[in-house]
Order: structure tokens, then sequence, then C-alpha cells
């Protein structure tokens, strides 16, 4: 069974809890070519696109689910937007949840929106994002 419109509203478990290091967050501004002294030291705070780093493996839940049957090969990133309450920080604990918000069929094309939402151990929202992917399905044999 292919992704339907019926799928909106699906909730995917938690992925692993993501462990935020000063390293991984001065590791990601060198990648990026940022030498925003905020993003070093002993108490560093992440530049706002390392949210993807930890969305990742929450897409990863929805792209790998069988019953969608999706390919990633045929999967288009088309928008993402990102809602802070406020930046990640060293010592971090993030815990990301993925929801399918709404699947539209056009032309050929699944669009899919869908949000990542990431919170602290303790439950307070640190960021939230959402995205639409377009799906091509593979043209029948």
């Amino acid at each position: 069974m292919a992704i339907t419109e019926a799928h909106a509203g699906r909730r995917y478990p938690a992925i692993d809890p993501y462990q935020v290091s000063a390293a991984k967050i001065a590791e990601f501004a060198t990648a990026l070519g940022d030498d925003n002294p905020r993003y070093r030291g002993q108490s560093p705070i992440a530049p706002p696109t390392f949210a993807a780093v930890i969305c990742a493996p929450a897409w990863n839940q929805l792209f790998s689910d069988p019953e969608l049957e999706l390919s990633l090969e045929r999967i288009v990133h088309g928008d993402q937007r990102f809602t802070f309450f406020r930046p990640f920080r060293a010592g971090d604990v993030v815990i990301a949840k993925v929801t399918i918000d709404r699947v539209r069929i056009r032309a050929g094309s699944e669009l899919i929106s869908a949000t990542v939402d990431m919170s602290g151990r303790d439950g307070d929202q640190i960021c939230s994002a959402q995205a639409t992917f377009s799906h091509v399905r593979r043209a029948p044999q």
C-alpha cells in the first residue's frame, strides 16, 4: 500500500536522544565556514541549521516506513521552515518526533508535509521543523 491522504496524522516514536556537545556544534560551524564566536567555547549555542542534524534520523523513520512505499532516490525536499523556541545548547539531550501533517496526490506526485518536534529531556520544546517533500512513483512497468 502506497502513501495516501489517510496517512496524515501518523506519528512516529521518538528517535534515540541526541546529545548536543560543544565539539559537535564547533564541528558543524566549521563545516559551514561560520566563525561566529557564539558557536565555540565552553558554553556554545548551535547554528540554527544544526536542527537538520537532529531531524535527519526522524525523517528517516518516515522515508523507511515500509507501508508508505517511498523510495529515497525519488524524493525532492521542496520546503523547510524552522520555528525556534530557544537555541540548541551544548549539554542538551534532544528528543525528536516526526508527524505526517498532510499528504496530497497531484499529477503523479505525492506531496508530503511533515513536522519534527524537538524537545529537551525535560519536555520543553526547543525547535519545530516543518518540511514538504515531493515523491514521484515509478511508472508501472
